[in-house]
């Protein structure tokens, strides 16, 4: 018997009290936000110890012996220190926002969402585990990537199912499902970078595991209040196939594929932030108050904090905005979003050429996590629920997917570009960082002038 099959059965009214029992939303998606947050904690702890611990220990001399099949990475790459760190860094956060694509397909063709997705948890927490031995380091690397893969992609798709097509509460529920993930965010690194930089690393990446297993339980226990599983069934399987995809379909998929670029180059100084940016805050931040040294790993927090105030403070903004004006379509805002993000990124410019022979003072890394904020509030959750609308039905797992493609290719080459850092001038390595963002807000603004009516058709924002 399967987790799905095991689940009990609930009546029509319960359902249909249900679908606003959650803030005025389906009582899933308070379900599905708890355990998106538990599987953000325990990665976010593992993205924000990362670096850190292979800059400052696992890659050192003493350390270094230990780790099976590190020598053959090195040759491999031709790297050592802290380029080493950043692309190992990038590879992995990379192909964890790849491996979604076989997730979803998985999903949608053979297992169904529930069974993939609970796969997925038990693969992650053995990877976490594996993090706490110096050994097995890149068999965990291995096991959260594919974890993630069968995980990441099905949650959220199972988001956009909550609601009919036509339902106005879509962009809402995504936004909330992102407050979720922040709220996780700003919580992992005060716990697990506290734990790994001042205890022991191996307690950090421990406590992510822990709290991977409570989410996982979790959503086992919820299968009442969530969508309907598309397990294919026997009488799937034999019946006639379903209706090849519209003209329109195949010009949306076109769409969120032609997006995924412009996405993907926009995100660099938002995904540097748990590399390049870390080290550098490290070495270079004043972290020390009244005789005590702040762990670094809390400027994440930091960042988190503002995302979530910011998140709340926008979607507010545009509540109240949207009663008495109309409101920027999806592009529109991921095109403000853009703006600020560039924003942002001149206050590193500004933190770098103003350093001097001291450390940094924390107004200018502040103001970026401000403003870098904001833009994120405008572009992740907002593009997340067009990619979710644009998505054929048969197909919304596997656009969803497509969608994490962007951080795919944003964080691969964040491990490119983050080994840089040791041998660039900083200022000149933020301004590059400025120019991506540029090149990003160009990209939307030709997109939304020229392409989305042609593709989008009906789907197109107005």
């Amino acid at each position: 018997m399967t987790a799905a099959e095991a689940t009990p059965e609930i009546d029509i009214d319960t359902v249909e009290r249900a679908d606003r029992a959650f803030l005025g939303h389906p009582k899933g998606l308070g379900y599905l936000a708890f355990v998106e947050g538990c599987e953000r904690f325990s990665y976010y702890s593992m993205q924000t110890l990362l670096v850190l611990y292979m800059v400052n220990y696992l890659l050192l001399p003493q350390h270094a012996g230990g780790v099976i099949g590190l020598d053959w990475v090195k040759n491999f790459y031709g790297l050592d220190g802290q380029p080493l760190a950043s692309r190992i860094f990038g590879d992995y956060t990379a192909f964890v926002y790849l491996t979604p694509i076989l997730g979803g397909l998985i999903a949608d063709r053979w297992l169904g969402r529930r069974a993939t997705l609970i796969a997925g948890g038990l693969v992650m927490a053995l990877g976490h585990f594996l993090m706490a031995f110096e050994g097995s380091f890149l068999f965990a690397l291995l096991a959260l990537i594919v974890g993630v893969g069968l995980f990441k992609g099905n949650i959220a798709s199972q988001v956009g199912e909550l609601y009919k097509p036509d339902d106005i509460r879509r962009a809402m529920a995504f936004q909330l499902f992102y407050i979720a993930i922040n709220v996780s965010v700003i919580i992992a690194p005060l716990i697990s970078s506290t734990l790994g930089e001042k205890v022991s690393w191996h307690w950090g990446f421990g406590t992510a595991g822990i709290v991977m297993v409570i989410g996982l339980i979790l959503y086992i226990m919820a299968g009442p209040w969530l969508p309907k599983d598309n397990r294919p069934s026997k009488a799937a399987a034999d019946a006639k196939p379903s209706a090849p995809l519209s003209r329109q379909d195949w010009l949306r998929v076109a769409a969120v594929i032609l997006l995924v670029p412009a996405m993907a180059i926009s995100l660099l100084t938002n995904q540097q932030i748990f590399n390049a940016y870390l080290v550098w805050a490290d070495q270079h931040f004043q972290l020390s108050f009244f005789g005590t040294t702040i762990p670094t790993g809390w400027m994440i927090s930091i960042d988190a904090a503002m995302s979530f105030s910011m998140l709340v403070a926008v979607t507010a903004f545009y509540a109240w905005y949207g009663r008495k004006w109309r409101e920027p379509d999806e592009l529109g805002k991921m095109i403000i979003g853009s703006v600020f993000s560039i924003v942002g990124g001149l206050c590193l410019v500004m933190a770098a050429a103003t350093q001097g022979d001291g450390k940094i003072g924390l107004f200018w890394p502040l103001m970026f996590h401000l403003f870098n904020s904001i833009g994120f509030s405008h572009t992740l959750p907002v593009s997340l629920a067009l990619f979710s609308r644009l998505a054929p039905a048969r197909l919304n797992a596997t656009i969803i997917g497509i969608y994490y493609l962007a951080f795919f290719a944003a964080n691969y080459i964040v491990g490119t570009v983050g080994g840089w850092y040791s041998s660039m001038p900083t200022t000149s390595f933020w301004l590059f960082h400025v120019g991506t963002a540029v090149v990003g807000l160009v990209a939307f603004l030709l997109f939304k002038l020229f392409l989305a009516k042609r593709l989008m058709g009906a789907g197109a924002p107005g």
